[in-house]
């Protein structure tokens, strides 16, 4: 092996990571806490000298960042390949490193077998979240099959025994569930097409004490929009480990002479402030290195999106209507969603025919749009580019153009197949369908991108798996229309939060968080998100009195305060609102504007779950203003529910607080909420002391405002 240094160290203010490079491949030896310069990697090494145990290795295989066959590791490998000869046991050695205080370059070869492994590791400047990606190459004469090429793999400190995993459905996305590390491995596996409503790629790592504002905690999210594999494993010498990589089928990546796979990105982060800390990383990463620059200088504009308004019953007549009285409540984009183009009277016809419907709109979208627009409003437009109806001019001019398997019947899922991305005529049609409206109608600045099946049968024309270049090519087709058109924006929607990583945000503006607008439902789907995606590009709607998911009857002010703290929006028949309701929310979408400057730039607080209530806070980085919500769920078992404690205030600052919302409640008798209101308390005492919550009924949402002086 090649003479380097044994260790690269990368740090920053936030974190620290130290890699091992004594061995013929590099392992991570430290991640945690920024390091002192009298604490030396030699010494972390020395301290974590491990001796030969009773049938046993006398040498233990390394958990390097790709654990490998050739290596003898007894683990999951982080590379599976083979071709004609032995390139299953490819073994690697390093070769060349590249290495500066917040990046480093790992090159591998094994030159026996002809291939090329290069790691790519880049730590942000002001936050912890660091990066991993992988690549291998193949320079020898023959092809290579790859079965699994890793992003990274990861060991963890002795003393992480917990992790948090993602769990759940459409319309119920982002559950969390705890599990307690075990002798063996924890694996989840997406087959779905798309990054899926119930295996949501990333997981938190910590140990029991660690709580939403202290303890120490790592977050994993890999950025694949498709098929994806984690793994969280204890071995039974104890050593444990985080591994994450695309899923790919057999015979799905071939490499040929000189041709190279790429990893999607695993985004890590750590705090040692909690949960709450870590959300905090995770969201200043995004909102500094993912979003665009006009997507951080603009604020959010409130939506109205007409899908749970009319569905497929459109008319110009009746959406100028549904204009008319929404931007009267104060909105300020005008999405016309599915039901538009030719043929689309319900969802067993028209997609993948992207031309206005003339049947419906003999003269084109320009009334309509033109109506909006003058109203003040911004226009935005619904597509589903991936999929066809079979009930379509497109399919039967091409059937062929869909990703199918020879003699299986496709499985049925909504009426529609999807299309072959990865056939450059149906990108070709795709791009010039979607540009050509937008060249047609100019004032369209936003499009919902759609996407509403599983990919059952992932085989392109020549019969070969094709999820990772489908979703490669999907990025290059949003990239192709977003260079035409630069101030168009974007949101990714796949029957709700069905597509949500950072490898679609890496090409669109925000998230559909989940086609549930059941405010109950929403409170913990959206804390959930909240653990690694900012408040800004989460997708929030006040929903229909009655939700059409769930059937609940909400009140308007609960639907409201769940909203207010996401991209906030609207979706219903606004014709049908009471009077009181069209106050409440006119008055709610006057509180988002006012506020939305700090709730999408402010740090998050979460506070640590009581099963009665979801709560958390807002504050701004400097702690001269704050938004706490208090979202009581079920009623409290004792005859006063307890404390609400603040948090992440400054302790030395003085606070004036104020409730801000609902501007009316009803209560069983005068409460705190009247001692306290606009009086002024110390930091400390409203984080130490806590404000005594009043007696309210379920289902009833408060939100109070801070301003320290």
């Amino acid at each position: 092996m090649t003479d380097f240094a044994k260790f690269i160290t990368l740090q920053n203010p936030y974190t620290c990571l130290v890699f091992d490079c004594s061995r013929q491949t590099p392992s991570l030896l430290y991640y945690g806490k920024p390091l002192p310069s009298s604490t030396t990697p030699q010494m972390l090494k020395l301290l974590g000298t491990r001796q030969e145990a009773k049938c046993a290795p006398a040498i233990e295989s390394p958990v390097s960042l790709v654990p490998t066959h050739g290596e003898g590791f007894t683990g999951a490998p982080g590379l599976e390949v083979f071709g004609l000869a032995d390139e299953w046991a490819a073994g690697f050695s390093l070769a060349h490193v590249e290495a500066d205080e917040l990046q480093v370059r790992f090159e591998l070869k094994d030159t026996r077998r002809q291939l090329y492994l290069t790691l790519q590791i880049s730590l942000d400047t002001h936050t912890s979240i660091c990066t991993f990606s992988s690549s291998l190459k193949n320079i020898a004469s023959t092809p290579v099959n790859l079965n699994y090429l890793n992003a990274a793999t990861l060991e963890l400190p002795a003393h992480v025994d917990t992790i948090r995993a993602f769990e759940g459905r459409w319309s119920n996305e982002f559950q969390t569930q705890d599990h307690a590390l075990f002798m063996g491995s924890y694996v989840r596996e997406n087959r779905r097409g798309k990054t899926s409503h119930d295996t949501f790629p990333g997981l938190l790592a910590f140990s029991e004490p660690t709580r939403e504002n202290s303890g120490e905690c790592y977050g994993f999210h890999l950025g694949a929009s498709a098929n994806h594999k984690l793994r969280a494993e204890m071995m039974a010498d104890g050593r444990r480990y985080v591994q994450f990589g695309e899923l790919l089928f057999p015979g799905e990546v071939v490499l040929e002479p000189q041709q190279s796979y790429y990893s999607p990105v695993l985004y890590c982060g750590y705090s040692d402030q909690g949960f709450s800390g870590l959300s905090q990383q995770f969201h200043e990463y995004i909102r500094t290195r993912v979003l665009r620059d006009a997507m951080r200088n603009k604020p959010r504009p409130v939506h109205y999106n007409t899908w749970e308004g009319i569905y497929f019953n459109h008319s110009t007549e009746t959406l100028c209507e549904l204009a008319d009285t929404v931007a009267t409540l104060g909105v300020e984009r005008f999405v016309l969603d599915d039901g538009w183009f030719k043929g689309r009277r319900g969802d067993n016809a028209g997609l993948g025919d992207w031309q206005v419907d003339e049947a419906i709109y003999p003269e084109g979208l320009d009334e309509l749009i033109g109506h909006v627009t003058n109203l003040g409003m911004e226009f935005g437009i619904w597509f589903e580019p991936e999929m066809v109806n079979p009930d379509s001019d497109l399919y039967r001019a091409h059937p062929e153009w869909v990703l199918q398997t020879a003699n299986n019947p496709q499985v049925p899922f909504r009426n529609q197949y999807v299309l072959d991305l990865t056939n450059p005529e149906v990108v070709e049609y795709l791009y010039k369908a979607i540009d050509a409206l937008l060249q047609r109608y100019p004032q369209i600045s936003y499009i919902k991108w759609d996407m509403n099946r599983d990919v059952n049968h992932p085989g392109n024309l020549s019969g070969r798996p094709a999820m990772v270049a489908q979703t490669r090519a999907l990025y290059k087709l949003i990239g192709a229309i977003r260079h035409a058109h630069p101030q168009l924006e974007i949101e990714s929607c796949c029957s709700g939060g069905g597509r949500v990583d950072l490898g679609i945000l890496q090409h669109t503006d925000r998230f559909w968080t989940s086609d549930s607008n059941d405010a109950l439902d929403r409170l913990a789907i959206q804390r959930g998100f909240s653990f690694f995606f900012p408040n800004d590009v989460m997708g929030a709607h006040v929903g229909p009195r009655d939700c059409h998911i769930t059937g609940r009857t909400l009140s308007a002010e609960l639907r409201c305060a769940v909203a207010i703290f996401g991209h906030m929006g609207i979706e219903m028949d606004p014709r049908e609102l009471t009077a009181h309701e069209q106050s409440v929310i006119k008055e709610a979408i006057a509180l988002y504007k006012q506020f939305r400057d700090l709730l999408h730039s402010a740090e998050l607080y979460r506070l640590d779950p009581d099963g009665l209530s979801i709560c958390f806070g807002y504050v701004a980085k400097d702690k001269q203003q704050a938004l706490f919500a208090y979202n009581s769920i079920k009623e409290t078992p004792r005859t006063t529910p307890g404390r609400f404690y603040f948090t992440g205030l400054n302790p030395e600052l003085t606070y004036t607080l104020s409730r801000v919302w609902p501007q009316k409640l009803d209560e069983y008798s005068e409460s705190v909420l009247q001692a306290v209101e606009k009086q002024q308390f110390s930091g400390q005492a409203l984080m130490q002391i806590g404000m005594q919550l009043p007696v309210l009924f379920p289902q009833t949402s408060l939100i109070f405002h801070l301003t320290g002086k």
